[in-house]
């Protein structure tokens, strides 16, 4: 993830002139080349737009966030970017299942409320953001690996940039808007001032890769076509089991560190803690085999982020730079390429010279949509979802609703679990026996 100086001022930044850096000109900067800057630079390129985009890191490189929803792919459609995926020889999804100690429980994507395709990949995230935002590159876009921002002169008209490289040299980009697509590094949100504690508990994941046994699918009743989400009958801690196509797994366990505790001695190392984790859930012993890790063990606190506006003069923020939720529904990219779709045509008609209101056009319904993701988190860790989820017998109507969220699809407000999410939780959640 993008990363960048905890001291860098927003006060104007000298000029060329005065301190000798170059100063290059584009007509959009883009800061971060994960899913979100990728489609956004491939979107304006296309359009004959002259793009650069600033990425901090060297791809490929590893990222969670693996298990793409139904909605992201009908973005990436309209991006234009379809084919990027769908050639790539990715795990199929169509559905999660929820384990809860010998509880089973199917949701069908293709099941769903909501119009749209039921059906998603696994992804490795070095890889798919790769041939993201190398299709990004191939529609004309510039991207320049290991450069960081470290300055940000605001302005509605010519914001600029400045910039150092991995030689210390320092340059000025200057552009007529700029995208921060930073994900969790949040530079603009830093440089700007404008991040915001997030009232969702601060909580912690431990992740590697590991292959599927043998046994998994044949004898054990895994299915690599869901994404398996498992919670511990008395801990709130949960886990992810994603199959990739080469018969590997990303394998992470997520909960608040006092939850985490009553499964993994708090003062263990990651690798420790995540050995522990395993054990306490049996059905994983039949899936997973511990001994072929393929990425050491990582452990990721405090990852919930926000900032106070998603927009400014000259800038716009994107997916995780702006807010970012909780592993549960895979919805990261999912919103970060709804956010660059949104974007775009926006982006374009301030190059044209309109008069664009990004709070009502951008801000105000990408936030109805991570509103919807976010009532559902909640349901989540407070037991509300997980008493409707496993209910014995759900209404077929009401799954298939849940099941549109679920999928992605959480700006359908023909969906009354999207317009009014938490009304329509609680009241589901008090049905299937859940105490207010």
């Amino acid at each position: 993830m993008n990363t960048t100086t905890d001291n860098a001022m927003t006060t104007s930044v000298p000029t060329p002139a005065e301190t000798e850096m170059p100063l290059h000109d584009t007509d959009v900067a883009i800061i971060g080349a994960g899913p979100a800057g990728a489609v956004a630079a491939a979107m304006l390129a296309r359009a004959g737009h002259r793009i650069i985009v600033i990425e901090a890191t060297h791809f490929p490189r590893f990222s969670i966030g693996e298990s793409l929803l139904p909605q992201c792919l009908m973005d990436l459609e309209m991006a234009g970017l379809a084919e990027v995926v769908s050639g790539a020889g990715y795990q199929m999804k169509n559905g999660a299942r929820f384990v809860r100690g010998d509880e089973r429980v199917n949701i069908n994507f293709q099941d769903k409320s909501s119009e749209g395709t039921g059906q998603a990949w696994q992804v490795e995230r070095a890889d798919f953001d790769q041939r993201l935002i190398e299709a990004a590159c191939e529609r004309g876009a510039e991207v320049r690996f290991g450069q960081r921002v470290m300055a940000f002169d605001r302005h509605p008209e010519i914001p600029t940039l400045t910039i150092r490289d991995e030689q210390d040299h320092c340059w000025q980009l200057r552009a007529r808007f700029v995208l921060d697509a930073s994900g969790l590094a949040q530079v603009l949100g830093r440089l700007e001032n404008t991040l915001e504690e997030t009232h969702l508990t601060p909580r912690q994941a431990l992740f590697t890769h590991l292959s599927l046994t043998p046994e998994a699918c044949r004898e054990h009743g895994f299915d690599r076509t869901k994404i398996q989400i498992g919670l511990h009958p008395q801990a709130n801690v949960w886990y992810w089991v994603i199959p990739f196509a080469n018969g590997r797994a990303s394998a992470g366990f997520v909960g608040a560190p006092d939850e985490l505790s009553r499964l993994a001695p708090p003062d263990a190392d990651a690798p420790q803690r995540f050995q522990a984790c395993l054990e306490a859930f049996g059905e994983l012993d039949d899936w997973l085999d511990p001994a072929t890790p393929h990425r050491e063990v990582a452990a990721l606190g405090g990852y919930s982020r926000n900032v106070t506006t998603l927009t400014g003069p000259g800038y716009a923020i994107l997916g995780n730079a702006g807010e970012f939720l909780d592993p549960i529904f895979s919805s990261g990219v999912t919103i970060a390429v709804r956010s660059a779709c949104l974007a775009v045509p926006l982006v374009r008609a301030q190059l044209e010279g309109q008069v664009v209101d990004w709070q009502k056009d951008f801000e105000h319904p990408l936030r109805h949509g991570i509103d919807t993701f976010r009532a559902f988190v909640d349901a989540w860790y407070d037991g509300r979802l997980p008493a409707i989820i496993f209910h014995p017998e759900p209404p077929a109507y009401l799954r298939r609703m849940i099941s549109a969220v679920l999928a992605g699809y959480a700006w359908d407000d023909n969906n009354p679990f999207v317009s009014q999410p938490r009304r329509h939780l609680n009241t589901l959640a008090q049905l299937c026996g859940h105490a207010a």
